[in-house]
């Protein structure tokens, strides 16, 4: 058996031959090109190993395709609305994409819609499972990281709104990127923000671990695999090493080069938008705005290999080779189904689906529910408290157009207060 193969998988913004390339890490040599419409940044994603999930660029739909056919986009998935970020579970049962400030959550078995969640204020940039797919934290506009259960989510009763396990709320202006180590539940979670800073926490508690400010924006991080180290992607094009097993006991610092293993890689000339390590850490993957892609030697600090790309880079990352990808003639273990808009609930309600079946794991864990006479004194006292008779006689359609009236006055003031937002933060990151 031959021993695991790595790649180079990336995106631009503007490249009028194909979406995504997949190169040799080693050698640089072009493998397989993806061909159709342009990628948006934390939009690319691998499912199940047998797919390639791309998000298009200001548009409200998603590229997929099979990874041993690369001339041919087998379909696409129609979304609400555009995709700000996308990522499937590693063990490849579930899609989670981030549109606007709502995340969405289907079964890929089924294409079911199973929850929608809106708990961001602002609209969501970057979304990770763990690695045992356990538990997936959100990064948004709004200042805020929060950490999901999977469980609570896909268990969770369509009347109830579903709640984060943390809020992670230190930063004090918009999150741009976040990278979940390994150990599932264990795991240690990396935010960086607009507001120079780079922040460590331990997932299974919330608790800040450490804190360390920059002179510039951090627009991209990631963790080495035995997380030795820390590399941040600044906004002026520098990448920051940050050495994790350093003497100091202070849970806040601040960036020095040359100092307790801290290191700079410089060679980009504008923003670096994503960093990926190898699996044996010793090679560096950097994408920027200079619309070229990096490949470093972490011991040297060295840059081995510059590619050029036709616009600025959108994603990029080094991963293991999936077995299809170059194998010529393979096929999906299975097919993907028509991914649907609606949530499971409604699409019941509409006579949709009516053979399927709802499996919920876990009973024991959720909560114990009503009997039949607690669920009817409940109806009966909820009845007893109208006073308005003619809301439920002769007010149905004034009622229904004052509703109506709301949700539309509730989505002005969305747009004011998001608008808003982003004036005040243009003015505070302004140089």
């Amino acid at each position: 058996m031959s021993a695991p193969m790595e790649v180079i998988v990336s995106t631009d913004s503007s490249s009028p031959l194909w979406n995504c390339s997949v190169m040799d890490v080693h050698s640089g040599t072009s493998l397989v090109t993806y061909r159709g419409g342009n990628s948006s940044a934390r939009g690319l994603t691998l499912l199940n190993q047998d797919f390639l999930l791309g998000a298009q660029l200001g548009k409200n739909f998603i590229h997929v395709w099979e990874v041993q056919r690369k001339d041919q986009m087998q379909q696409k998935i129609v979304c609400p609305g555009v995709v700000t970020c996308l990522t499937a579970s590693p063990n490849g049962l579930y899609l989670v994409a981030g549109i606007a400030e709502a995340l969405y959550l289907w079964e890929v078995s089924t294409g079911s819609l199973l929850a929608v969640l809106n708990r961001h204020y602002q609209d969501i940039s970057c979304v990770k499972f763990t690695d045992d797919s356990s538990h997936f934290i959100t990064g948004g506009k709004d200042n805020l990281a929060l950490v999901w259960r999977l469980a609570s989510v896909v268990q969770l009763d369509q009347g109830c709104s579903a709640e984060p396990l943390h809020v992670l709320s230190r930063h004090s202006l918009p999150v741009t990127d976040l990278y979940c180590g390994l150990m599932g539940p264990q795991a240690r979670v990396a935010t960086a923000s607009l507001d120079q800073t780079v922040k460590l926490w331990e997932l299974c508690s919330g608790e800040l671990l450490l804190s360390i400010l920059f002179d510039v924006g951090i627009m991209s991080v990631t963790l080495d695999p035995c997380e030795y180290f820390l590399f941040c992607g600044g906004s002026d094009g520098n990448i920051f090493q940050v050495s994790l097993c350093s003497q100091s006991l202070s849970r806040d610092k601040t960036f020095q080069s040359e100092s307790d293993g801290n290191q700079v890689f410089k060679g980009h000339r504008n923003l670096v938008s994503c960093l990926s390590v190898s699996m044996d850490g010793t090679l560096l993957l950097s994408g920027s705005h200079d619309e070229t892609l990096r490949l470093w030697d972490v011991q040297s600090k060295q840059s081995i290999r510059c590619f050029t790309q036709k616009g600025q880079v959108t994603n990029c990352t080094i991963m293991v080779a999936p077995a299809n990808m170059l194998v010529p003639g393979g096929s999906p273990a299975a097919p993907l189904p028509r991914f649907h808009r609606q949530l499971v609930s409604s699409q019941q309600a509409e006579g949709q689906d009516s053979g399927d079946v709802c499996l919920r794991l876990g009973l024991n864990t959720q909560e114990k529910e009503e009997t039949y006479l607690q669920n009817a004194e409940k109806l009966f006292s909820i009845m007893t408290a109208v006073t308005d008779k003619t809301v439920c006689v002769g007010g149905g359609e004034s009622s229904k157009v004052r509703v109506v009236e709301l949700e539309e006055e509730v989505r002005t003031l969305k747009k004011v207060n998001k608008d808003l937002y982003q004036f005040s933060s243009q003015l505070l990151t302004k140089p």
